[in-house]
Protein backbone atom coordinates (compact mmCIF):
# COMPACT_ATOMS: atom_id res chain seq x y z
CA UNK A 1 0.00 0.00 0.00
CA UNK A 2 2.89 2.52 0.93
CA UNK A 3 4.49 1.85 -2.45
CA UNK A 4 1.53 2.34 -4.40
CA UNK A 5 0.87 5.80 -2.70
CA UNK A 6 4.47 6.84 -3.31
CA UNK A 7 4.51 5.73 -7.03
CA UNK A 8 1.30 7.58 -7.04
CA UNK A 9 3.12 10.60 -5.94
CA UNK A 10 4.68 10.96 -9.46
CA UNK A 11 1.20 10.67 -11.08
CA UNK A 12 -0.21 13.57 -9.89
CA UNK A 13 2.98 15.89 -9.45
CA UNK A 14 3.25 16.67 -12.59
CA UNK A 15 -0.50 17.68 -13.57
CA UNK A 16 -0.63 19.68 -10.57
CA UNK A 17 2.28 21.71 -11.42
CA UNK A 18 1.66 22.60 -14.93
CA UNK A 19 -2.35 23.50 -13.88
CA UNK A 20 -0.76 25.54 -10.56
CA UNK A 21 1.41 27.56 -12.92
CA UNK A 22 -0.89 27.80 -16.06
CA UNK A 23 -3.23 29.12 -14.20
CA UNK A 24 -0.80 32.00 -11.95
CA UNK A 25 0.71 32.76 -15.68
CA UNK A 26 -2.74 33.41 -16.57
CA UNK A 27 -4.06 35.71 -14.23
CA UNK A 28 -0.41 37.63 -13.90
CA UNK A 29 -0.27 41.02 -15.43
CA UNK A 30 2.29 41.85 -18.07
CA UNK A 31 3.72 38.02 -18.10
CA UNK A 32 3.79 36.93 -21.35
CA UNK A 33 3.96 32.94 -21.11
CA UNK A 34 5.14 32.45 -24.61
CA UNK A 35 8.40 34.23 -23.78
CA UNK A 36 8.64 34.11 -20.20
CA UNK A 37 9.76 31.11 -18.36
CA UNK A 38 7.77 29.52 -15.59
CA UNK A 39 10.35 30.28 -12.55
CA UNK A 40 9.31 33.91 -13.17
CA UNK A 41 5.88 33.48 -11.69
CA UNK A 42 7.88 33.25 -7.89
CA UNK A 43 9.24 36.73 -8.89
CA UNK A 44 7.00 39.99 -7.27
CA UNK A 45 4.28 39.83 -4.72
CA UNK A 46 2.82 37.02 -5.50
CA UNK A 47 5.80 35.01 -6.35
CA UNK A 48 4.76 32.93 -2.68
CA UNK A 49 2.33 31.08 -5.78
CA UNK A 50 4.68 29.79 -7.59
CA UNK A 51 7.07 29.16 -4.73
CA UNK A 52 4.97 27.12 -2.90
CA UNK A 53 4.01 25.60 -6.52
CA UNK A 54 7.62 24.25 -6.64
CA UNK A 55 8.41 22.99 -3.50
CA UNK A 56 5.15 20.95 -3.86
CA UNK A 57 6.24 19.07 -7.13
CA UNK A 58 9.57 19.06 -5.47
CA UNK A 59 8.45 17.33 -2.08
CA UNK A 60 5.87 14.87 -4.65
CA UNK A 61 9.07 14.14 -6.82
CA UNK A 62 10.89 12.68 -3.73
CA UNK A 63 8.31 10.98 -2.59
CA UNK A 64 7.69 9.22 -6.24
CA UNK A 65 11.82 8.68 -6.19
CA UNK A 66 11.75 7.17 -2.69
CA UNK A 67 8.90 4.63 -4.24
CA UNK A 68 10.68 3.73 -7.43
CA UNK A 69 13.80 3.00 -5.15
CA UNK A 70 11.37 0.65 -2.99
CA UNK A 71 10.02 -0.91 -6.20
CA UNK A 72 13.43 -1.29 -7.07
CA UNK A 73 13.50 -2.00 -10.90
CA UNK A 74 16.83 0.77 -11.20
CA UNK A 75 17.72 2.48 -8.32
CA UNK A 76 20.74 4.83 -10.03
CA UNK A 77 17.32 5.77 -12.20
CA UNK A 78 15.59 6.81 -8.58
CA UNK A 79 18.22 8.24 -7.51
CA UNK A 80 18.28 10.81 -10.89
CA UNK A 81 14.48 11.16 -10.30
CA UNK A 82 15.87 12.23 -6.58
CA UNK A 83 18.27 14.73 -8.05
CA UNK A 84 15.67 15.89 -9.83
CA UNK A 85 13.31 16.34 -7.23
CA UNK A 86 15.67 18.29 -5.39
CA UNK A 87 16.19 20.58 -8.70
CA UNK A 88 12.62 21.37 -8.24
CA UNK A 89 12.87 22.39 -4.19
CA UNK A 90 15.57 24.57 -4.80
CA UNK A 91 13.94 26.11 -8.01
CA UNK A 92 11.03 27.47 -4.77
CA UNK A 93 14.27 28.05 -2.23
CA UNK A 94 16.32 30.30 -5.10
CA UNK A 95 14.35 32.78 -6.79
CA UNK A 96 15.32 33.30 -10.50
CA UNK A 97 16.88 36.69 -12.10
CA UNK A 98 14.52 38.86 -14.11
CA UNK A 99 15.11 38.00 -17.65
CA UNK A 100 13.08 38.41 -21.19
CA UNK A 101 12.12 42.07 -19.46
CA UNK A 102 9.98 40.42 -16.73
CA UNK A 103 8.96 41.81 -14.26
CA UNK A 104 8.29 45.35 -16.52
CA UNK A 105 11.15 47.25 -16.29
CA UNK A 106 14.06 44.89 -15.73
CA UNK A 107 16.77 44.37 -18.52
CA UNK A 108 16.03 41.21 -20.57
CA UNK A 109 19.10 40.21 -19.18
CA UNK A 110 21.30 41.15 -16.21
CA UNK A 111 24.79 42.00 -16.28
CA UNK A 112 25.77 40.84 -12.66
CA UNK A 113 23.14 37.88 -11.70
CA UNK A 114 22.25 37.74 -8.23
CA UNK A 115 23.92 34.56 -5.86
CA UNK A 116 20.12 32.82 -5.64
CA UNK A 117 19.77 33.72 -9.48
CA UNK A 118 22.80 31.64 -10.16
CA UNK A 119 22.00 28.96 -7.45
CA UNK A 120 18.56 28.72 -9.04
CA UNK A 121 20.09 28.02 -12.26
CA UNK A 122 22.71 25.87 -11.37
CA UNK A 123 20.43 23.41 -9.85
CA UNK A 124 18.06 23.97 -12.31
CA UNK A 125 20.42 22.61 -14.60
CA UNK A 126 21.33 19.76 -12.53
CA UNK A 127 17.62 18.88 -11.85
CA UNK A 128 17.65 18.84 -15.81
CA UNK A 129 20.46 16.64 -16.68
CA UNK A 130 19.28 14.24 -13.84
CA UNK A 131 15.87 14.04 -15.44
CA UNK A 132 17.34 13.49 -19.07
CA UNK A 133 19.67 10.57 -17.62
CA UNK A 134 16.68 8.71 -15.92
CA UNK A 135 14.80 8.45 -19.25
CA UNK A 136 17.74 6.91 -20.40
CA UNK A 137 18.68 4.52 -17.51
CA UNK A 138 14.82 3.26 -17.26
CA UNK A 139 14.45 2.18 -20.66
CA UNK A 140 16.05 -0.62 -19.87
CA UNK A 141 13.72 -1.78 -17.70
CA UNK A 142 10.83 -2.84 -19.87
CA UNK A 143 9.40 -3.73 -22.88
CA UNK A 144 11.03 -2.20 -26.52
CA UNK A 145 8.05 0.17 -26.89
CA UNK A 146 8.69 1.70 -23.45
CA UNK A 147 12.91 1.69 -24.38
CA UNK A 148 11.88 3.48 -27.67
CA UNK A 149 9.37 5.93 -25.67
CA UNK A 150 11.93 6.80 -22.86
CA UNK A 151 14.62 7.35 -24.79
CA UNK A 152 12.82 9.47 -27.45
CA UNK A 153 11.65 11.76 -24.34
CA UNK A 154 15.12 12.13 -22.97
CA UNK A 155 16.42 12.92 -26.39
CA UNK A 156 13.42 15.38 -26.76
CA UNK A 157 13.55 16.87 -23.23
CA UNK A 158 17.26 17.95 -23.27
CA UNK A 159 16.87 19.54 -27.17
CA UNK A 160 13.94 21.49 -26.47
CA UNK A 161 15.47 22.86 -22.99
CA UNK A 162 18.67 23.71 -24.50
CA UNK A 163 16.28 25.84 -27.07
CA UNK A 164 14.81 27.21 -24.15
CA UNK A 165 18.03 27.83 -22.45
CA UNK A 166 18.83 29.56 -25.68
CA UNK A 167 15.93 31.88 -26.15
CA UNK A 168 16.52 33.34 -22.51
CA UNK A 169 19.86 33.88 -22.85
CA UNK A 170 18.31 36.13 -25.77
CA UNK A 171 19.07 34.09 -28.88
CA UNK A 172 17.02 36.42 -31.70
CA UNK A 173 15.32 34.01 -33.36
CA UNK A 174 13.98 32.07 -30.29
CA UNK A 175 13.39 35.04 -27.35
CA UNK A 176 9.98 35.83 -28.24
CA UNK A 177 9.36 31.83 -27.99
CA UNK A 178 11.38 30.98 -25.00
CA UNK A 179 8.32 30.47 -22.43
CA UNK A 180 6.62 27.88 -25.00
CA UNK A 181 9.15 25.89 -26.06
CA UNK A 182 10.09 25.43 -22.55
CA UNK A 183 6.66 24.69 -21.33
CA UNK A 184 6.96 21.97 -24.04
CA UNK A 185 10.14 20.57 -22.20
CA UNK A 186 8.94 20.11 -18.84
CA UNK A 187 5.25 18.79 -19.98
CA UNK A 188 7.85 15.74 -22.35
CA UNK A 189 9.27 15.42 -18.78
CA UNK A 190 6.66 15.15 -16.51
CA UNK A 191 4.12 13.17 -18.96
CA UNK A 192 7.10 10.92 -18.88
CA UNK A 193 7.64 10.92 -15.14
CA UNK A 194 3.41 10.11 -15.01
CA UNK A 195 3.84 7.33 -17.44
CA UNK A 196 6.70 5.70 -15.46
CA UNK A 197 4.69 5.70 -12.47
CA UNK A 198 2.24 3.78 -14.14
CA UNK A 199 5.03 1.37 -15.73
CA UNK A 200 6.31 0.67 -12.61
CA UNK A 201 2.71 0.19 -10.47
CA UNK A 202 1.92 -2.38 -13.65
CA UNK A 203 5.40 -3.91 -13.26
Amino acid sequence: MLDRLLLACGLVAGPLFTVAYLTEGALRAHYRPLRHPVSSLAIGDRGWVQTTNFIVAGLLSLAFAAGLWRAGPAHWGALLVGVWAIGMLSGGIFPTDPVSGYPPGTPDLLQDSTRQGVLHSLFSLVGFVALTAACFVFAGSGTPGWAIYSVASGVLFAATMALATAAFAQKESLVDLGGLIQRVSVTIGWAWLAVLAVHTMRG
